[in-house]
């Protein structure tokens, strides 16, 4: 089962696509753009739309998504996390 989706291998957050993420959950995301999937563990319970984090980042980071800089990140994050609004911002404002 496909659990989060991402487009290319440098990106460091993806989005789920299933309900029902729970910590401790073995989650197997695909790498669109090579056709190959990756694994990484839930820390946290994440929902349908959000982001897993697939990386460890800092403040300052840059949040990779679809192959783009989709943001900032403000509060670190560990690989596994709940990736969204309470921890990555926009670089626009």
């Amino acid at each position: 089962m496909i659990h989060f989706v991402l487009h290319d291998r440098k990106d460091t957050v993806a989005v789920v696509v299933v309900e029902g993420v729970k910590a401790g959950m073995q989650l197997t995301g695909w790498i669109m753009d090579e056709d190959r999937t990756l694994t990484v563990q839930a820390r946290q319970d994440i929902p349908i739309g959000h982001k897993v984090a697939l990386a460890d980042m800092q403040p300052g980071d840059t949040a990779w998504k679809y192959g783009i800089d989709m943001g900032r990140v403000v509060a670190p994050i560990k690989a596994g996390e709940h990736a969204h609004v309470h921890n990555i911002k926009t670089k626009r404002w």
